[in-house]
C-alpha cells in the first residue's frame, strides 16, 4: 500500500490532505514514545495471563448465573484474578456496580460513619463526586449522614501541600481519597510513585487512615497500580481501561479484606455480602475484556499523545504536555472558545462507528455544575475507553479526549476533530 492509497481512504472519510499532512508530521516524532508504551503493554499482558493461569481460569467460568447467583465460581475466580493483578488481598468485580461514581460511593459509604471526616489531599474531586460527598447538596450524600469533608489543594506547581495536609488531618479523619486522574481540573495526573509518597506521608501522621484511590483511566498505564504503593482500596469502572472495550457494564474495587468485606455488604445487604450477585452472562466479556485491557489501554494512550503533539504543534495549550510522562489516557486541550470545543467534539462524533451522523450539543447533565458537551459513538453506552471527548462549557473551554480501542481509530478521531475546526473557519 502506498501513501497515496492511505491519503485516498482518509479523503473518503472527509480528511483533507492538509490535515492529514499535519497528522503525519506529528506522528513522525512519536516512534520512540510508542515503543515505550508497547513495552509496558507487553509486561502488563503477561501479568494478566499469569493471573488467569494461576487461578486456573477455564471454560466453565464463562457460564451465566441468574437469581441470587449463589456459588458463582466464574464470578469468584474473576475476583481472585483481579486481586492478583492489583496485588491486593481481595477484590469485588460486579456488573451490579453501575459506573465509576457508583463504585467510589460504595467504597466511601462502606467505611465512613457519622462523625467521620473524609480528606482529599489533592484538591476538589471530580464533579460527579461532589454530590456523593455533599460539597453540592444532594439527597443521600455523605454529608446527610453526618460525614464531614476537608480538602488540601495542590500547590501552584502541582506538588502536594504537605503542611496543609498535616494540618487537615485530625482525630475525626477516617479516610483519605486520592484521585489519580485530573478530571476536569487543571492539574497533573498522579503517577503510582507520587501516590505512594502521599500515602506514606498521611499514614505516617495517622497509621489507621483508610486510603482510597480513584484509579479511573490509569489502569495498565504503568506496570504497577496504586494498591501496590500502599492504597487500601483502588476503585474503577469496567467501561474504562480494565474492561478492554468488551465489558458491557460494571465496576471493580480491589483492596484489603477488611475493606472489601464492607464494600460487599454495602453493595448488597448485611448478612449477604459477596455471596449474592448473579453475573447474568457478563463473565465472558469481563474475562476477555481484561485480557485485552493492556493493549487497548496502550492504543488509547498513543491516541492521547498523538492529540497532544498535533495540537501543541498548532499552538494550543495541552495538559499534559506532548513530551511529558503519562499516567492516564486522558488528554486535555485548552481550545479557548465554545465554538472550538463544539467543533472538536463534533469531529470525534463524526469519526465514530456508531451514531456518527449525530451532532453533539451541550446539556445540563446530572451530576455536573455546568452544561457539558459529550461526543461518543460507542458500542457500549458511556464507555470512555472507546473514542470519546467531552468538556464543560466554561473558560478556557478545555476538551478532555480519551479512548480508542485501536490507535487507528483514535488517529482518525483526532484528525477529524481538527478537520471540523478547519471546516468551521475557526482560527488555529
Amino acid at each position: 500500500m502506498t501513501k497515496t492509497d492511505l491519503a485516498s481512504i482518509y479523503e473518503k472519510a472527509g480528511i483533507s490532505k492538509k490535515v492529514l499532512d499535519l497528522g503525519e508530521a506529528a506522528l513522525e516524532k512519536l516512534a520512540p514514545r510508542f515503543a515505550a508504551i508497547d513495552a509496558i503493554a507487553e509486561y502488563n499482558q503477561q501479568k494478566v495471563i499469569l493471573a488467569m493461569q494461576k487461578n486456573r481460569v477455564d471454560a466453565t467460568h464463562f457460564a451465566s448465573t441468574t437469581g441470587y447467583g449463589y456459588n458463582d465460581d466464574g464470578r469468584d475466580t474473576l475476583e481472585r484474578v483481579y486481586a492478583d493483578i492489583f496485588g491486593t488481598e481481595d477484590a469485588l468485580v460486579r456488573s451490579q456496580i453501575t459506573c465509576g461514581t457508583h463504585a467510589l460511593n460504595l467504597a466511601l459509604s462502606a467505611i465512613l460513619r457519622p462523625g467521620d471526616e473524609l480528606l482529599s489531599p489533592v484538591g476538589k474531586p471530580y464533579d460527579t463526586l461532589e454530590e456523593v460527598i455533599g460539597i453540592r447538596e444532594s439527597v443521600g450524600s455523605l454529608a446527610e449522614f453526618g460525614v464531614t469533608y476537608r480538602q488540601a489543594d495542590l500547590l501552584p506547581d502541582g506538588s502536594f501541600d504537605y503542611d496543609n495536609i498535616r494540618k487537615a488531618i485530625n482525630g475525626r479523619t477516617r479516610m483519605v481519597t486520592i484521585q489519580r486522574s485530573k478530571g476536569y481540573a487543571n492539574r497533573p495526573t498522579l503517577s503510582v510513585e507520587r501516590i505512594g509518597e502521599l500515602i506514606a506521608f498521611v499514614k505516617g501522621i495517622k497509621p489507621d487512615l483508610i486510603v482510597m484511590v480513584d484509579n479511573c483511566y490509569g489502569e495498565f498505564v504503568q506496570t504497577t497500580e496504586p494498591s501496590q504503593a500502599g492504597a487500601d482500596m483502588v476503585v474503577g469502572s469496567l467501561i474504562k481501561n480494565p474492561g478492554g472495550g468488551l465489558a458491557p457494564a460494571g465496576g471493580y474495587i480491589c483492596g484489603t479484606k477488611y475493606c472489601i468485606d464492607r464494600v460487599a455488604v454495602r453493595l448488597t445487604s448485611p448478612g449477604l455480602g459477596r455471596e449474592v450477585g448473579a453475573n447474568l452472562g457478563t463473565n465472558p466479556a469481563f474475562y476477555q475484556g481484561l485480557f485485552l485491557a493492556p493493549t487497548v489501554t496502550a492504543a488509547a494512550e498513543k491516541g492521547a499523545i498523538f492529540a497532544a503533539t498535533l495540537y501543541q504543534d498548532l499552538g494550543f495549550k495541552v495538559h499534559p504536555a506532548a513530551e511529558a510522562e503519562r499516567y492516564d489516557i486522558i488528554q486535555a486541550i485548552d481550545l479557548e472558545s465554545p465554538e472550538r470545543l463544539l467543533a472538536f467534539c463534533r469531529g470525534i462524533q463524526a469519526a465514530a462507528p456508531v451514531d456518527s451522523y449525530l451532532t453533539p450539543e451541550p446539556w445540563a447533565m446530572p451530576g455536573y455544575d455546568d452544561e457539558v458537551v459529550m461526543a461518543a459513538g460507542a458500542f457500549v453506552q458511556g464507555s470512555s475507553i472507546e473514542l470519546s471527548a467531552d468538556g464543560p462549557l466554561r473558560p478556557p473551554y478545555t476538551v478532555y479526549f480519551q479512548g480508542g480501542l485501536t490507535f487507528y481509530h483514535a488517529k482518525l478521531g483526532i484528525l477529524m476533530s481538527l478537520q471540523k475546526l478547519v471546516d468551521a473557519g475557526l482560527p488555529l
